[in-house]
């Protein structure tokens, strides 16, 4: 693999600022096409250069043991070269002149940086977060092994280019048994943490910049499902004869009167349940995804999910307030569960949260700042992407509007 580089060596001048009889020597070295210079810190006549040949012209002292000079560093050079392709390890014309410098080699690879960085990461993402970076770690090495044919790579070697052809890597990519291809969202996903994990190495100043700095991700926007007035009722007057299908159904419904997540909702304690200042009960939480505290008011359907399942053997033995299945089978019941009340949505526990944030509140006239507090948003432009302008709600607005424009008509009489 290594047999098909190229390295050129070339010794230039540049004029010195501070003597302008003189100039000043470099080597510039390219290895495929990918170019570095050195500083050899020397100078030379400017009328003593030669700057086609790259020598110091005549037969001076001073020119001789320059160009003595000069033809031992281009051996050295060329040796460092051969040294590398003889490792057989993939290098840059970075890691050439490194070697030249006579640098120690402590420079992580790729593998190396992505496999510290779950270490360091180990304590403080979640273990959902930690379990998505593996497998983007998965794909990252299947794009090494099976498109550039190597199992690693210098951090230098990653360019934008090796970006790029990752992203067509994942993009052509034909997944095998039971997997699902990859959707554009999706694959940008492990775009953003392959981004993330060289800005580890940008940090560390292992890389100077962060070659996704190019990088345009193209995220496709969809509109979120969410349950109307109508469609939450369905759910909520459901008669279940099977009492898992009615504990998954009250679980939701309890998700879409406090728009808790899944995590949330299954962490749920006794301690979390407290009095306000306005002597009713609030929740009082943290979320779990991003750590910031969370208060919502306990609604009467809300509160009276939890009086129900409030002596459940299987809450209490966990000290929390509501039995939870796991949040796959959850899903699969929500499924079943929208079939059987004739809801024509993929109805996942998510969606109770986006009903929270637009029938229950937005569409009440709760104020949008209001409701990112209460979904434990850092920026109110996540809780927008959450919340849609429902139609019935567009529909009520400019009906007040018009009667506020009737009244004001009425008053003052309309006059042509």
């Amino acid at each position: 693999m290594s047999n098909s580089k190229t390295l050129g060596i070339r010794f230039i001048s540049r004029n010195s600022k501070s003597n302008l009889g003189r100039v000043n020597l470099f080597i510039r070295i390219t290895v495929d096409g990918n170019m570095t210079e050195m500083s050899l810190k020397k100078s030379v006549k400017k009328s003593s250069w030669d700057n086609v040949r790259g020598i110091s012209k005549g037969s001076t002292t001073e020119s001789k043991d320059l160009n003595f000079f000069l033809e031992r560093l281009r051996s050295l050079v060329v040796n460092k070269y051969h040294e590398l392709l003889l490792s057989n390890k993939p290098f840059s014309v970075e890691d050439l002149k490194d070697l030249v410098l006579g640098k120690e080699e402590s420079e992580l690879s790729l593998k190396g940086l992505i496999d510290y960085h779950q270490e360091v990461m180990t304590s403080v993402l979640k273990p959902g977060t930690l379990k998505n970076y593996e497998t983007s770690k998965k794909y990252i090495l299947s794009f090494l092994q099976k498109k550039l044919k190597k199992e690693d790579l210098t951090l230098r070697s990653v360019d934008y280019k090796i970006i790029l052809d990752f992203e067509n890597f994942l993009r052509k990519r034909k997944p095998t048994d039971h997997q699902r291809p990859l959707t554009n969202n999706g694959l940008l996903k492990h775009m953003e943490r392959f981004k993330k994990i060289l800005n580890l190495a940008v940090k560390m100043d292992l890389l100077e910049k962060n070659p996704f700095d190019k990088y345009q991700f193209k995220f496709h926007r969809f509109e979120r499902d969410v349950l109307n007035e109508k469609e939450l009722l369905i759910l909520e007057e459901k008669r279940f004869k099977n009492a898992r299908m009615d504990l998954v159904r009250d679980l939701f419904v309890f998700s879409c009167y406090t728009g808790l997540s899944y995590i949330d909702v299954a962490n749920l304690r006794h301690e979390n349940i407290v009095l306000g200042e306005d002597d009713e009960l609030w929740i009082s939480t943290e979320r779990n995804k991003t750590m910031l505290p969370v208060k919502v008011p306990l609604l009467p359907k809300a509160s009276f999910i939890l009086e129900k399942y409030a002596n459940d053997p299987r809450a209490e033995v966990k000290n929390i307030m509501l039995p939870v299945l796991s949040n796959q089978k959850l899903n699969s019941y929500l499924k079943e569960i929208a079939d059987v009340c004739g809801i024509e949505k993929n109805l996942s526990f998510h969606v109770a949260r986006h009903t929270f944030a637009t029938t229950v509140t937005l569409q009440n006239g709760v104020p949008i700042e209001s409701v990112s507090k209460m979904l434990g948003h850092n920026k109110i432009s996540t809780t927008q992407i959450y919340a849609r302008v429902m139609e019935v709600k567009l529909r009520e607005d400019m009906n007040l509007l018009k009667e506020r424009l009737k009244m004001k008509a009425g008053k003052k009489g309309f006059r042509r």
